[in-house]
């Protein structure tokens, strides 16, 4: 079946590749995309979206700031329409009504969208699309709402029901191990024989979400070490000399790494189902595992300290202290807690378990944090709890020492 899925693609891609749109090569890209929008014919649809999609790969970013300005301007919704149509609906709430309020309410350039997705191959390129909006509209925030529009599609095409999890070892193929070396962003991966190390021994797993429309793409990833206890260093876990335990022998997981791939797929949350999804095929794989928890950097305590103007003491107990009680305390000043690691785990329902001085003496993790990282426990049980209380109170989970560890701060200050 698969070989005939790619035959059956091949031929199909040959085929709007092949259509032509008479002197499509020399008009504009905004014109080509007014035509897509009015266009009924599915081949002629597929080759001017293939058309615009091509133009667009070759474009320098004065050309495609311009097209999303065009964007912006011109395939967006007409107020005074949108007003008419509810207005309509209001007086007679029927089908039609709501069927014509739907279409106004709805800018153009997400159908645009659409159909450029029609071609075989073009999620991916509007994923890179969407990474050069993102990067355009830091100084151009007129854009944004185009963002909204495709993020608002992307929600959808990347919902967790398309998404498929495959484990990822040293017996999957090189380009996509190539891409796991790449895109790692917590704890760099420097060679081959590193990440050999990371997923070749028996007590290393890594999984990655895939989407079906970049099934060679890993969306994101997340690398795991079974252990016996706790750690508490991420050097402990990365040694190239650590001495490798059976898969049977550990009790506990530990998610040391998760890194999103795909800066197109920015504001679309993966982690947060990839991670309990590892957990429940860990569980089942490996009923001996009784823990689960991360080992996880905390990557905004040294800009926070220099913002209270304060810095981390020589010694470890304070530095635990301080850390704890900025897990806890420290908000940003819209709300929830200032660490962006901590309110992605926190959000998913973990607690606050321990806190380690001298965990990452990478240069990256003194700068970060002066060394500290912090386990999150995700408790099966308490889990839906956690979130719960977190999304409507705002409370935060943590174990008897994190807080014990907070509040002797409280008395200092």
């Amino acid at each position: 079946m698969s070989v005939l899925a790619d035959l059956l693609a091949t031929v199909f891609e040959r085929r709007y590749r092949g259509a032509s749109e008479p002197d499509a090569q020399n008009r504009s890209i905004e014109d080509l995309s007014r035509d897509l929008l009015g266009s009924s014919g599915e081949v002629s649809g597929m080759a001017l979206a293939r058309h615009i999609l091509d133009r667009y790969a070759g474009m320098d970013d004065a050309a495609k700031l311009g097209f999303f300005t065009f964007l912006t301007n011109d395939f967006g919704i007409d107020p005074e329409t949108v007003r008419n149509a509810l207005d309509a609906f209001e007086a007679t709430p029927d089908r039609r009504t709501y069927r014509t309020f739907l279409a106004a309410a709805e800018p153009p350039r997400q159908e645009l969208a659409r159909r450029l997705n029609q071609v075989p191959g073009a999620t991916a390129q509007l994923v890179a699309m969407r990474r050069d909006l993102l990067r355009l509209a830091r100084d151009n925030p007129a854009l944004s709402v185009v963002d909204l529009d495709i993020r608002h599609l992307f929600s959808s095409w990347f919902n967790r029901g398309f998404l498929v999890l495959r484990p990822i070892n040293w017996t999957s193929p090189a380009d996509i191990l190539e891409k796991i070396i790449a895109y790692e962003a917590v704890h760099a991966i420097d060679s081959w024989d590193d990440l050999r190390r990371r997923l070749k021994p028996a007590d290393r797993r890594c999984f990655g979400f895939f989407h079906p429309s970049m099934p060679d793409e890993p969306l994101i990833f997340v690398e795991v070490a079974l252990t016996s206890g706790t750690p508490g260093a991420i050097h402990e876990l990365l040694a190239d000399n650590r001495a490798a335990i059976t898969a049977e022998a550990a009790d506990t997981a530990v998610f040391y790494s998760i890194s999103n791939c795909q800066p197109g797929l920015a504001g679309i949350s993966f982690g947060n189902s990839l991670i309990k999804q590892v957990v429940a095929d860990l569980s089942q794989e490996l009923p001996n595992l009784k823990t689960f928890v991360t080992l996880s950097p905390i990557p905004a305590l040294s800009k926070w300290l220099t913002s209270e103007g304060a810095t981390l003491p020589d010694d470890p107990e304070e530095r635990r202290q301080i850390t704890a009680d900025y897990l806890l305390n420290a908000k940003r000043p819209e709300g929830g807690p200032f660490d962006p690691v901590a309110r992605f785990h926190l959000g998913n329902g973990a607690s606050v378990h321990a806190i380690h001085a001298d965990a990452d003496l990478s240069p990256n993790g003194q700068a970060q944090s002066g060394g500290m990282m912090v386990n999150y426990l995700y408790d099966l049980a308490l889990i839906s709890q956690n979130h719960e209380r977190f999304a409507t109170a705002g409370q935060i989970a943590a174990s008897p020492e994190v807080t014990a560890l907070s509040a002797a701060q409280a008395t200092k200050d």
